[in-house]
């Protein structure tokens, strides 16, 4: 796409750490940006800071586990550009301890969500013959761990919706990618004893990824992008 000027992006998770700093990237990029999540005080935030350099932000309250939340999000943002599947959440607990709300609960935000959003807002994108649906996964979508099984197997589905949501759209000239960061200094990831959090990935190199796949060439679509840190944080 050759200008993002103008465009409207609907961030989801957009209140704090990734959805953030993706959000304010848009709205320097001179996109109007519709940020939503449960906090309304997070997101107030994140608008104020939009509009202090004269960007353009809505931010609209919502819980994305909710069916009713989420037609009210999209008949309130409306026809969008960019679809930025970034919410996301997971309670560690091993598959025996784990509680099933919990499950419910993971895979209903990290999975159900985007899916469902991807439906409703694809058609207008499919009529105008461009857009992109951009989903934050997690290098655990490759790899599962001890104690994550349901944020592991939201990730592996997110993974499997892009590719074939890239397959059903790809000839509507609608960009379909997944992003995959490693550790991300966010405040999902709790102080831990010997992590050293300056040689993480940063909130804004996960948004400089998403830029990119905005800007990539009407030819191709980076469909999958993993970022991993430089160097280990742990020290």
């Amino acid at each position: 796409m050759s200008s993002l000027r103008g465009k409207i992006a609907l961030v989801t998770g957009g209140g704090r750490g990734i959805g953030r700093a993706i959000a304010i990237a848009l709205a320097k990029a001179q996109c109007q940006v519709y940020l939503t999540a449960r906090s309304v005080d997070q997101l107030v935030a994140v608008q104020q800071e939009i509009l202090s350099f004269h960007g353009k932000a809505l931010s609209i309250q919502a819980d994305l586990t909710r069916d009713d939340d989420l037609e009210s999000l999209v008949q309130t943002a409306g026809p969008v550009d960019f679809l930025i599947n970034n919410a996301g959440w997971g309670k560690r607990a091993s598959v025996v301890r784990a509680k099933i709300e919990d499950w419910d609960r993971t895979l209903r935000l990290n999975l159900r969500a985007p899916m469902i959003l991807a439906q409703k807002l694809l058609p207008a994108m499919i009529e105008k013959g461009e857009g992109a649906v951009i989903n934050v996964g997690s290098v655990s979508g490759k790899s599962g761990e001890a104690n994550g099984a349901a944020y592991s197997a939201s990730k592996f589905g997110l993974i499997g919706f892009t590719q074939s949501l890239f397959e059903e759209v790809r000839e509507h000239n609608i960009k379909v990618a997944v992003i995959l960061p490693g550790f991300v200094d966010t405040p999902m990831i709790p102080p831990v004893k010997h992590l050293d959090r300056r040689k993480m990935i940063q909130a804004d190199d996960v948004a400089q990824a998403v830029l990119y796949v905005l800007n990539a060439p009407s030819t191709s679509c980076p469909v999958e992008i993993t970022i991993r840190p430089q160097r280990t944080p742990y020290r």
